[in-house]
């Protein structure tokens, strides 16, 4: 980095480096950062005669899409171990406390939207890292962080001193860049890093937590997961309008957008968890039936108090105004007009819109969504109507956008790729040019689509099929004694002699199977297929997704056919919306894995489409 600092080369070279990693351009904003304060960081190298000390510009956060802008690795002069340094850049000058939030500022020049604290940031990828590299189980020592504000002065950034400072949190800025050399050569020794460096390549990532797996004890004992950037900023916003409301009568609405995988639900438990541990009245409120359930009978196991922690949306219709301190609404997109059905007794119906609903229901309403994820008509849960409603009422709004992502081993490449190829975004399919973290892959069959997630399964990994609702649903078979007999294998394809039956339709196991709302998190759903009602907010390991006819690559262009749907409520949408619902629903079912996904269309010219994407990947 310091010769090509010195060759004025480096933004080129980075810029070139990061489209071959990443499959994507990065920003302008971006380069110009790297312009701008890369060679301030060199110069301090330099400076401290730490000049071979291997640096990693841009390094990638395990299983995020969050990237370091530095990160040091040596070796720690005094015990010979591999050391390693997280280095946050900002240019900032001047900054402004957020009131109530320690670790929220304000940046001067750069609007009114809260920002994390540099030092809870780099603070947050240490622990995230020594979390998740395999070479750092037992080492957490080994790494350290700082950040580094080569534009400004202590006095000009005087209140971020008010955080405390740990080994993996100091600051700097350039009125002490002195003590930030004496903290280097604390900590790396003026030889190369470049070993220390190569502990860190992907095969030593440690697998991902997944939020099933952990609820219970993030409820009921501590913090599971370690929230990063604008996650954190979420839950700190949530817990400073609680703090807020109870001090001066004040509410606020906050709003937490993302898409797969950015860690929404996770923001929800994490609050969720705290509340509960520190006796706050909260409920988290979804709208489907599947995610509930398994949250209730996974975090709630053993436990019926808190298992009524968790509800739907269509139980606040007669609510106690601001009887909750905090209303967790989480796949908020799921949001419809109203509470009512055709089974709510008359004395029973609401005349209000279920969005006034929740935001009367509590001190704090939280709304956690993605807006690509709505794939049924009446839903409409989105950020206008939410905006909308909360400001009918005079209340604050506060938005957060989650723009890292967890799920999908942290890969933005395939995210960008997914919402591409599905053109939910401008600019057409592009190529699959492969990732480190994640695995895309179309088989020529659905028996060798199944033989791949079979043989994930049978290592130890989570693996589930799903499909386009492009065939009826069977009840199980019975006898006539009403003996369960078996499931009916719907998914067929006569082409392939292939068959499979749909997950089970009720909410009651039967025969071994699970019942519909386990299927994406029992063992013994892998031998079923999935539905978009029933992977819609799970997250497995790896993702077997099987095209319709209900969607079909032709001359360039997607088109959708009503007349192949079997989603007798999706069907009655005019074309046009028909057309968006059914690529937001493929859109949520190819991005369910975290590890890798296998497609396979039973249209021929789709098939052949989805393989030409596929590159030298």
């Amino acid at each position: 980095m310091v010769h090509a600092t010195a060759a004025g080369s480096l933004v080129e070279s980075l810029a070139t480096q990061f489209r071959f990693t990443y499959g994507f351009e990065a920003g302008v904003s971006e380069q110009r950062s790297w312009g701008k304060s890369l060679p301030a960081l060199a110069h301090t190298l330099v400076d401290a005669g730490r000049g071979d000390v291997e640096v990693l510009i841009e390094y990638p956060v395990p299983l995020s899409s969050y990237r370091v802008d530095a990160l040091l690795a040596g070796v720690h002069p005094t015990t010979g171990e591999p050391a390693y340094v997280v280095v946050e850049l900002k240019q900032w000058t001047a900054v402004h406390p957020v009131p109530d939030a320690e670790d929220l500022v304000t940046v001067e020049g750069m609007g009114h939207t809260a920002r994390l604290h540099p030092v809870a940031q780099v603070r947050r990828y240490c622990d995230h890292i020594a979390d998740f590299t395999k070479s750092l189980h037992g080492h957490e020592h080994r790494i350290s962080g700082a950040a580094f504000l080569h534009n400004a002065t202590d006095f000009g950034v005087d209140s971020l001193f008010d955080l405390q400072a740990d080994t993996y949190g100091r600051l700097f800025t350039a009125s002490s860049k002195g003590k930030f050399q004496e903290f280097l050569t604390e900590r790396l020794a003026p030889v190369s890093g470049a070993s220390a460096a190569d502990d860190l390549h992907p095969e030593q990532i440690a697998p991902s937590k997944q939020l099933m797996a952990v609820a219970a004890q993030e409820i009921k004992e501590r913090s599971q997961f370690n929230l990063l950037n604008e996650q954190q900023v979420a839950y700190s916003l949530v817990m400073r309008a609680l703090k807020k409301s109870k001090q001066s009568d004040v509410k606020e609405v906050i709003v937490v957008t993302g898409g797969p995988g950015s860690g929404k639900s996770v923001i929800a438990l994490e609050v969720l968890g705290e509340l509960y541990r520190s006796g706050e009245t909260a409920i988290h409120a979804t709208g489907s039936k599947s995610f509930t359930t398994t949250l209730q009978k996974v975090a709630g196991k053993g436990s019926g108090r808190i298992q009524k922690l968790f509800g739907y949306f269509n139980h606040f219709s007669h609510a106690e105004k601001n009887g909750l301190d905090v209303l967790l609404c989480d796949e908020a997109h799921r949001i419809r007009e109203s509470s009512n059905h055709r089974f709510t007794p008359k004395n029973r119906r609401s005349n209000r819109r279920q969005i006034e609903e929740l935001l009367d229901a509590a001190r704090v309403p939280v709304f956690v969504l993605d807006e690509h994820q709505v794939v049924r008509p009446g839903e409409m849960g989105t950020v206008r109507e939410i905006d909308e409603a909360a400001k009918a009422k005079g209340l604050t709004v506060r938005h957060v956008n989650l723009d890292g992502q967890f799920r999908c081993g942290g890969s933005r490449a395939y995210e960008e790729w997914v919402v591409r190829l599905l053109g939910l975004t401008p600019g057409g399919p592009i190529p699959w040019e492969g990732d480190d973290h994640f695995t895309v892959s179309v088989a020529e069959t659905p028996q060798e689509l199944e033989a791949l997630l079979r043989s994930r399964q049978e290592s130890g990994l989570q693996a589930r099929m799903t499909a386009g609702f492009c065939w009826r649903w069977s009840e199980p078979v019975l006898d006539d004694d009403k003996n369960f007999v078996g499931l009916v294998d719907d998914v067929t394809l006569p082409e392939w002699d292939y068959k499979r039956p749909w997950n089970v339709q009720g909410e009651r196991s039967i025969g071994g199977y699970p019942s519909k709302n386990l299927w994406a998190t029992d063992p013994a759903g892998f031998t079923q297929v999935g539905c978009i009602y029933t992977a819609q907010g799970f997250e497995y390991d790896w993702s077997g997704v099987i095209f319709g006819p209900d969607l079909v690559w032709r001359n360039g262009v997607w088109v959708a056919d009503k007349k192949s749907s079997k989603d007798t409520i999706v069907a009655r949408a005019p074309e046009h919306e028909f057309a968006h619902l059914i690529r937001n629903t493929y859109k949520v079912l190819l991005t369910r894995g975290m590890q890798g996904t296998v497609l396979f269309s039973t249209d021929q010219e789709t098939r052949e489409m989805l393989r030409s994407l596929m590159g030298s990947a």
